[in-house]
């Protein structure tokens, strides 16, 4: 299934998973609303830009910065959007944040922040979806596989995750007349020089998750994924499962 001519609105866009995915997607011909958080990571979204533009050529590609912890960030982010490309029909939100911290060690600065973007900002991120996507698009958001395991580092980043799946159930009921699907991805750890051998036999193939592994995902489910709604799929060989 050919995503020519559709908008998708990436969250978080400008690096990590959020380029992978707007890679992802720029292959199948989606135009691209890329989203960055803080004014340093300009000049990737800017490189990011670039590439998708010099090797898809005909795709619309533009960037915004913001806050979305702000609601009126983020309901100015779907307007924008609008605005610029006329409609959207696929949000894929990769906002997010981890602290590996045990709970006597999280600090109220540390708490506030894990659930204003972990929470919050999904929130609001699902509820301007829910408004301004158009009938039969995809809403995705990414969540945290540590959901299904419990080792007592990441409770402040588990916690403030947990409500993502709630929303999603709830909300892929609230759109099943408009044919919206409404999932989550979870993922996590990531393979990277800090992790260690014991938790790469966990993983299949003895590695963990790359990011690689988690954008073609996110295009099933806008593809030819549009039947798996008000789900949450665990992505990371078998490292955790429920």
């Amino acid at each position: 299934m050919s995503l020519e001519g559709k908008v998708a609105l990436i969250t978080g866009g400008a690096k990590n998973l959020g380029a992978e995915v707007a890679r992802e997607l720029a292959k199948d011909g989606a135009n691209l609303a890329v989203h960055y958080k803080n004014p340093s990571s300009k000049d990737e979204a800017v490189r990011l830009v670039f590439e998708l533009k010099h090797r898809y050529p005909s795709i619309k590609v533009v960037f915004y910065q913001g806050d979305l912890t702000s609601a009126a960030v983020v309901t100015r982010l779907f307007e924008d959007t609008v605005r610029d490309f006329g409609q959207v029909d696929i949000v894929v939100n990769t906002v997010g944040k981890v602290i590996k911290k045990p709970i006597a060690e999280i600090t109220e600065e540390e708490f506030d922040s894990m659930f204003a973007i972990n929470s919050k900002a999904a929130f609001f991120i699902l509820k301007e979806a829910a408004t301004h996507v158009t009938d039969g698009g995809t809403i995705i958001t990414i969540a945290t596989a540590l959901q299904g395991a419990f080792n007592g580092s990441y409770t402040s980043c588990t916690g403030s995750m947990a409500p993502v799946e709630h929303f999603i159930k709830n909300l892929c009921k609230e759109l099943q007349p408009r044919h919206i699907s409404v999932n989550a991805v979870a993922f996590d750890p990531i393979d990277s020089r800090e992790s260690v051998e014991s938790d790469r036999a966990d993983g299949m193939d003895n590695r963990l998750t790359m990011l690689k592994d988690i954008a073609p995902i996110v295009r099933l489910l806008c593809t030819d994924g549009g039947w798996i709604t008000g789900q949450t799929l665990f992505a990371n060989s078998g490292y955790t499962n429920r």
